[in-house]
């Protein structure tokens, strides 16, 4: 039985990890994206602590993430981690102008990453973890790869690795909003940015770890492979 090659957009891949490894880098965005995802953050929580004002503190951050879209839509490369920054920040203003509290700035990242954290160990407990699907977005076939136990394991692996961080903002910032409030608030931006993509590119360097140390084939079951729909020759 010979080893089939998933591929995505031309890109041949003979083994689970190489899929995954393509898939976490495409979901980084490399140095660039990491800086332009953290920095409306860091200026909000600068001019916070400066000002003490929340409007002047959303409107330097809100300017800074806009001006960094324009920076990508005048070089022409890609805005989609720009955009996905922008939006994290327009709900967190949202919530801090509705309420006049400058906690809430934070209140929705607290509650993606609960939620988020909930849906992967939901995933976990069922056979279905999240990082699974990477593989389909690869193969083509979304849930193929649920038919071989060795992924299904790989992949309750990764999950709990990418689960961690998620699980660990959480447990760190939601007693400093409940607790300290507004005063808080410095603490919050310091949690937030010192547990995002910092922590973020841990659980993902543990990750790369599990998957250098293994070779999962992207083979063909008899008589339709799992993974591709092949036929085995």
């Amino acid at each position: 039985m010979s080893t089939a090659e998933a591929t995505s957009g031309g890109t041949a891949y003979e083994t689970v990890e190489a899929a995954v490894r393509a898939q976490l880098a495409k979901a980084l965005g490399g140095k660039r994206g990491i800086v332009e995802a953290a920095l409306p953050t860091i200026a909000f929580t600068v001019s916070w602590i400066v000002s003490e004002d929340l409007r002047t503190s959303l409107i330097v951050s809100i300017a800074l993430a806009v001006l960094l879209l324009v920076a990508r839509l005048v070089q022409r490369s890609t805005p989609q981690f720009v955009i996905n920054s922008l939006i994290g920040i327009a709900i967190g203003a949202f919530f801090a102008a509705r309420t006049g509290e400058a906690k809430d700035y934070y209140l929705p990242g607290i509650l993606y990453n609960g939620g988020y954290a909930a849906a992967m160990l939901l995933s976990v407990v069922t056979r279905w973890p999240l990082v699974g699907f990477m593989i389909g977005s690869v193969t083509g076939d979304p849930t193929g790869w649920r038919r071989d136990p060795g992924i299904v394991r790989l992949c309750s692996k990764l999950t709990w690795l990418l689960m961690i961080p998620c699980l660990v903002r959480v447990v760190v910032q939601l007693p400093i909003y409940l607790i300290w409030g507004n005063d808080g608030v410095a603490a919050m931006g310091v949690a937030k940015i010192a547990l995002g993509w910092p922590l973020q590119v841990a659980a993902l360097g543990a990750m790369v770890l599990v998957l250098a140390r293994g070779r999962t084939p992207i083979q063909p079951a008899s008589p339709i492979g799992p993974l591709t729909g092949e036929k085995p020759s």
